[in-house]
């Protein structure tokens, strides 16, 4: 009975993957805003009701797609963090900032997908919550990682914070749970930031016609970011 079991579940398991690489291929052809589950069955030759047995609706479908990207993404960032020697903490920022961008650029419109324009009726669910930070909370434990190693320095040109933003600050700090100094912190999100808005202006053709040498612009970039944070080993 057990072996039937697992050879349903297989079964489902293979089909459901087929109705998500559908969709992705949906998504290349046609942008998330034309998806939908009669157009991905088409696509496979099936009746409509068959792909609503796997997914409930479109943003189902969409919610599998976002996940599977995110997922992604966050193996490849985490992947390359890694790798990197802990006590380098500048290169592991670029590092990782390397495999955002290049993953970006092999999924184009899964990072549209995930960082573009919102998909219109569309409102993602809490089940992406945590594959949607697994980059995010990559990048700050770098920073908590060389603040414990004593590799964190404060710059000599750090402005000031308000009040309100400590507070917010803290209280992320916090929820996270992860030993940085808000100072530190506020840093690594106005870095963050300015790496998804380099590699948006990139993958998307923003940046043609100032830069030539992209990749070099884009290393420099995020050891520029790096050496903001405070991070060493550069």
């Amino acid at each position: 009975m057990n072996t039937i079991r697992t050879a349903r579940e297989r079964a489902r398991a293979e089909v459901r993957g087929e109705i998500v690489a559908a969709a992705r291929a949906h998504l290349v052809d046609h942008g998330p805003g034309e998806l939908s589950l009669r157009a991905v069955a088409r696509d496979l030759g099936m009746v409509p009701s068959a792909v609503y047995r796997y997914f409930a609706d479109r943003d189902a479908l969409l919610t599998a797609l976002i996940t599977e990207a995110y997922d992604d993404l966050g193996d490849r960032v985490e992947q390359a963090i890694a790798r990197s020697p802990r006590r380098r903490p500048a290169r592991r920022w670029v590092a990782a900032s390397t495999a955002v961008r290049a993953w970006s650029f092999e999924h184009p419109h899964q990072y549209a997908l995930l960082y573009g324009s919102p998909v219109p009726g569309y409102a993602a669910p809490t089940d992406t919550v945590v594959p949607g930070t697994r980059v995010s909370l990559a990048l700050v434990q770098i920073v908590a990682d060389a603040h414990a190693d004593g590799l964190l320095a404060e710059p000599d040109d750090a402005a000031p914070l308000s009040a309100s933003t400590r507070r917010e600050l803290a209280a992320l700090v916090d929820l996270i749970e992860v030993a940085v100094p808000v100072p530190a912190m506020f840093r690594a999100l106005l870095a963050w930031t300015q790496l998804f808005g380099l590699v948006g202006f990139d993958v998307f053709g923003q940046t043609r016609g100032l830069v030539e040498d992209h990749d070099t612009f884009a290393a420099d970039a995020a050891l520029a970011q790096a050496r903001f944070i405070g991070l060493s080993g550069g």
